[in-house]
């Protein structure tokens, strides 16, 4: 009894090694999403910029871009010039304010340039609850019908736009 105690901690380190292996080789962005496939939830929520409220009906109609954002994140502001040169070159892009304050979120859209075509005020988050969303900023790629086609988690730059969701959006647009 007394020799299994010493070989003890190997064995354990021997059955979790491979499961850590595997667990670092996973993407940490690749985290699928049950709404894949399905219409955006319904909600019923004001914009930050002009308070009128608006359903899932004012996302349809266009390909878009869903991209939750707040004032206090850090990779959002990062992201930022990068959305304003998508929506430069005609890519429309929806806002979703999460659990923000409606004066900050309206003065960083004036300072820093506003992408978006609106922004939903989601200051309860009860949208980003419904969505899945686990932080910000995340970004939804929907269809003509407000079908959600793919969920990208972290920053939307250069190589996310050339490799996944530019390929992704232009296929939805019938290019």
């Amino acid at each position: 009894m007394g020799r299994l105690k010493l070989f003890l901690p190997l064995i354990v380190l021997l059955i979790l090694l491979p499961l850590f292996y595997v667990g670092l080789r996973l993407d940490p962005s690749a985290m699928p999403s049950a709404l894949i496939g399905n219409p955006l939830p319904g909600f019923s929520l004001s914009t930050v910029e002009s308070e009128e409220v608006v359903g899932p009906e004012a996302v349809t109609g266009e390909v878009t871009l869903l991209n939750v954002w707040a004032t206090w994140c850090f990779a959002c502001k990062a992201e930022h010039p990068y959305l304003n040169k998508l929506a430069g070159e005609g890519i429309r892009i929806i806002g979703v304010n999460y659990k923000d304050e409606r004066t900050a979120a309206q003065e960083w859209l004036r300072d820093l340039h506003n992408p978006y075509e609106f922004s939903l005020y989601d200051n309860e988050g009860r949208l980003g609850l419904e969505l899945g969303v686990t932080g910000a900023p995340e970004t939804y790629l929907l269809d003509r019908d407000g079908i959600i086609h793919y969920r990208h988690i972290g920053v939307v730059n250069d190589k996310v736009w050339n490799e996944v969701l530019g390929p992704k959006y232009r296929e939805l647009q019938g290019e």
